[in-house]
């Protein structure tokens, strides 16, 4: 996957990574739990980018859980983070450390 997504190829990877949370009844119980979502609330999350990038959120905050999706999806597992980078609510931790 090249290095710089398009805003619809970021939404496009999110909505994978939402239906593959989705699949597994452990991993969705894990999402609701954190995002404090619920489930009749995913149908809607998957046409709010905000949302998305909550779904990337949590996918890049479970390394054992982004390396099962980036090999389930054949990405490399700098793409979801690429994807999260272009939508909206992403907030970069080392933005303004020069330290």
């Amino acid at each position: 996957m090249k290095s710089r997504l398009s805003r619809d190829e970021a939404e496009i990877l999110a909505l994978r990574a939402l239906a593959w949370i989705a699949a597994e009844p452990e991993r969705l119980e894990g999402f609701l739990a954190l995002t404090g979502a619920e489930p009749e609330s995913l149908r809607q999350a998957a046409r709010d980018p905000e949302a998305l990038g909550g779904a990337l959120d949590w996918l890049l905050s479970d390394e054992s859980a982004l390396m099962a999706f980036c090999a389930e999806s054949r990405l490399s597992p700098e793409a979801p983070m690429a994807a999260r980078r272009m939508l909206p609510g992403f907030i970069d931790e080392h933005a303004g450390n020069w330290s």
